[in-house]
């Protein structure tokens, strides 16, 4: 059932509107939980965010590590290197310890920079497998720490079955999004304004929770998958 709606301009991205949903379920003491977002959600701040403000559990896939060594599945990413944030060092899986550890703002973000020396990384049997540079050593960007162990154990997370079985729930939103465009044509506006278009959607609401009701009360399944042209004329010729 849908119980909250929010309109914005089309530029609003979804995760800006995720906190002032979350305030308007609190409002109506309907906060759940755990909440199921999409990747377009994903970000360590607003996990960790969501928790402190609402006690809401954010249940979605983060982006994976984008490094080199992580996109090539080869060779050592940062899940190989061991951080001790109290001692501001990092240990490289040879043992060798960081000599640089620095905050900094990365592409308006903020970051903290970690370096191994040169003349560490520039003899080590395995620095093909490390770095990709050829006088340098090797360098990690994390996120602040709270941040970066929250981004960590979700990473750690969603490579688990259970998590991915326990995330499948998600398929009962995207089913309602696919029934609403389908039904409603909801992805575009009848008409001009955010307050009538407000109202549009509070109409294509009431109308999709009286046919999930109507379906509940029938005893009739609502279809979760979507049939292609192609295969509803080949069940239509074998009728």
């Amino acid at each position: 059932m849908i119980t909250s709606i929010a309109t914005t301009d089309a530029t609003v991205t979804d995760a800006e509107m995720s906190e002032p949903v979350h305030h308007m379920l609190a409002a109506r003491d309907l906060l759940p939980a755990e909440h199921f977002l999409d990747s377009g959600y994903a970000s360590a701040e607003l996990i960790v965010g969501m928790k402190k403000n609402f006690g809401v559990t954010l249940v979605t896939p983060v982006l994976l590590n984008s490094s080199p060594q992580a996109r090539a599945g080869a060779g050592f990413d940062r899940t190989a290197f061991t951080i001790d944030w109290d001692k501001r060092q990092a240990t490289c899986p040879r043992g060798d310890t960081s000599t640089w550890w620095s905050p900094a703002t990365l592409r308006g973000t903020k970051a903290i920079v970690i370096k191994f020396d040169k003349e560490t990384c520039r003899p080590c049997p395995v620095r093909d497998q490390c770095t990709r540079s050829k006088t340098g050593g090797r360098t990690l960007s994390l996120q602040p720490r709270e941040l970066q162990e929250v981004l960590d154990h979700a990473r750690l997370q969603q490579a688990d079955e259970q998590w991915r079985a326990k995330y499948a729930t998600r398929a009962g939103v995207e089913g309602t999004i696919h029934q609403s465009v389908a039904v409603t044509g909801m992805r575009r506006a009848r008409y001009l304004g955010l307050q009538k278009t407000h109202l549009e959607h509070v109409f294509s609401a009431v109308a999709l929770n009286l046919i999930r009701l109507d379906a509940w009360w029938n005893g009739h399944p609502l279809d979760r998958t979507r049939v292609s042209h192609l295969a509803r004329l080949d069940l239509s010729l074998a009728a």
